[in-house]
Order: C-alpha cells, then structure tokens, then sequence
C-alpha cells in the first residue's frame, strides 16, 4: 500500500482518560516523525460531556438525586507526505486500552 507525497492522513483520537490520550498521540507523532514525515497537531477538540441524573432513592424519596457525568477527549493529528513505511508503523502501533482512533486518508 504505497502512498504518495500529496496523500494526507487524519487521524483522530478518543477516550475518556486525557492522560492516556495525550500519551496515545505522543507515540504517534513519535512514530510518524521517525518515518518521515510531516505531523501537524495534536490538535485538541471540544470535550464532549454527557450528564445523567439518576434517582437516589427507588421510589420515595424524589428530591434526592445524583448525578454523573462522562466526559469523552479527543485530540486531532494530520500527517502529511507520508511513506509506506509511516503507514506501515502505524498500523503496527501497540495502543493503550480505552483508546478508539480513527483513521482517514485524505
């Protein structure tokens, strides 16, 4: 799978954990770099936070209520003129558990 010089990959990364992300995208701008090529980012996105309220109490208690949020990180990484062989080392990255990333070729 060769790719030329004016093909640019995004890549995008998720999780809930922003160390784990920020390590994530370190390795792959590491391994991106030593192939070669030219990495833009990482650039951060909004976080996204969900809430959820939920009753403390099953039936009487009404007014009691907790809540919980969950908030998912993402950071942005664009790679430009890139090789084979930064192609090759990313699809042989060892990721961390709990990292969704998503790869796009532009």
């Amino acid at each position: 799978m060769a790719a030329s010089n004016n093909q640019k990959i995004r890549i995008k990364i998720r999780s809930f954990d922003h160390k784990v992300i920020d390590e994530t995208a370190k390795l792959i701008i590491e391994n991106a770099e030593r192939s070669g090529a030219i990495v833009a980012g990482p650039i951060p996105l909004p976080t996204k936070i969900e809430k959820f309220t939920v009753n403390k109490s099953t039936f009487v208690h009404k007014t009691s209520r907790e809540q919980f949020e969950m908030r998912t990180h993402q950071r942005l990484i664009d790679i430009t003129e890139s090789t084979s062989h930064t192609i090759e080392s990313l699809s042989n990255l060892s990721l961390p558990a709990g990292v969704e990333i998503e790869i796009k070729m532009l």
